[in-house]
């Protein structure tokens, strides 16, 4: 049982995909955006095939970790999604898990994907990139395999699914970027947990209290996983006034109370390996740049450029609209403040997570901004609107 479960886009489809692998599911709504599931788990190879290909919508979370979970099942699935995420690449996925024994099919590495699991036995790899979802969908696969699989990530990657498996009793360990994993006598046994709030969601919510005049916001039970917490490390960086209270464990996750002020803001280099760390939170971290005195650099965050859209030409073809002077660099931005946004119209790109940065941008720009598209927020956090709303903010929703 899962509590404080995420009922937004892209959690229900993979909550859909497993339900047509079989698994029973049961979802109990408990507030906006927010329910307590239930899954009876069906042992590590009891999933049935499916009778169509398994639709994964835009979330290559759902698709690269339902490869992982496959890749130890005895048939043959398909994984598709929408155009968006047919852009996606997924061969990195791929790779390693063809060398552990399943049979894989991209379209010129991207979806659709098809896989054929079987027998898999441990392997050594050398990540290609720092990435919790490569991780992740090696670490389910080796949780059928034969023999221990060893990863060695070239930088710090999110510890989500580490963490979550050490709590089940498995044999992993990490230590300077090497990951070992001995699946030999564990079997995952049912659990019950709350999902702490998360910080992707929040980044929006703290921007907004820094960059808004006379703001003050208070949010409760955010995760502050060091892996996961780049954004709060360089906004008090910047001289953001965050304070961390309550600082508890849930789930296994460093957890606090998080309060947020408006604050002057100064430019910063953000490169290295904190982009890692904060890779979902660019967007929006470009509201608060545009914010803050002097130079804000952003480098070695190429990989911006394979998320839902190309994050640094959506953010500067979206924020030049609003009169915002972005220079784009191949692997970042650079943004010279303070600028003071204009209202005007913008496209989501279909990314939600652009979506809401504009919207946040809209809180202290000059006039009304219109978001074309801005149904995708409802893919990760379904409860902003409303929490604006609570703050102040007047927004008007239009079909």
């Amino acid at each position: 049982t899962a509590r404080n479960w995420l009922n937004a886009g892209v959690t229900e489809r993979m909550v859909d995909c497993l339900r047509a692998l079989g698994v029973p599911i049961q979802i109990d709504p408990t507030g906006p955006g927010r329910a307590t599931l239930t899954v009876q788990g069906r042992g590590l190879h009891g999933l049935t095939p499916p009778s169509a290909p398994l639709f994964c919508g835009g979330s290559a979370t759902t698709m690269r970790l339902l490869m992982g979970l496959l890749a130890t099942q005895p048939f043959t699935a398909v994984l598709d999604g929408h155009e968006g995420l047919r852009r996606r690449p997924m061969e990195r996925i791929a790779k390693p898990l063809r060398l552990m024994g399943a049979t894989i099919h991209t379209t010129d590495g991207h979806a659709p994907v098809t896989i054929t699991g079987g027998p898999l036995h441990g392997i050594d790899y050398e990540m290609p990139v720092a990435s919790a979802q490569l991780q992740t969908a090696v670490l389910l696969a080796a949780l059928g395999a034969d023999g221990p699989t060893i990863l060695r990530q070239p930088g710090p990657a999110r510890d989500h699914t580490l963490r979550f498996l050490h709590g089940q009793g498995a044999q992993i360990s990490e230590s300077n970027g090497l990951i070992r994993f001995d699946p030999a006598g564990f079997r995952p046994r049912p659990f019950d947990i709350t999902v702490p709030g998360d910080m992707s969601s929040a980044a929006f919510l703290l921007v907004a209290g820094l960059t808004v005049p006379h703001s003050e916001i208070r949010l409760l039970g955010v995760n502050i996983n060091p892996t996961r917490a780049g954004l709060l490390d360089v906004l008090q960086q910047m001289g953001g006034h965050i304070q961390a209270e309550n600082i508890r464990h849930e789930g296994g996750e460093p957890v606090a109370d998080l309060t947020v002020s408006a604050s002057s803001l100064q430019g910063t280099t953000v490169q290295g390996e904190v982009v890692v760390r904060m890779i979902d939170e660019f967007p929006v971290f470009t509201v608060a740049a545009l914010h803050a005195r002097g130079r804000t650099l952003v480098r070695d965050a190429a990989e911006l450029r394979a998320k839902e859209s190309d994050r640094i030409d959506a953010v500067v073809a979206e924020f030049s609209r609003l009169g915002a002077r972005i220079t784009p660099h191949p692997d970042g931005f650079e943004i010279e403040g303070p600028q003071t946004l204009s209202g005007g119209t913008v496209s989501s790109h279909r990314d939600h997570r652009l979506a809401m940065s504009l919207a946040v941008a809209g809180l202290s720009a000059g006039g009304p901004v219109i978001i074309e598209d801005a149904q995708e927020i409802g893919e990760s956090f379904p409860g902003f609107v409303d929490a604006l709303r609570s703050l102040g903010a007047q927004i008007e929703e239009k079909d």
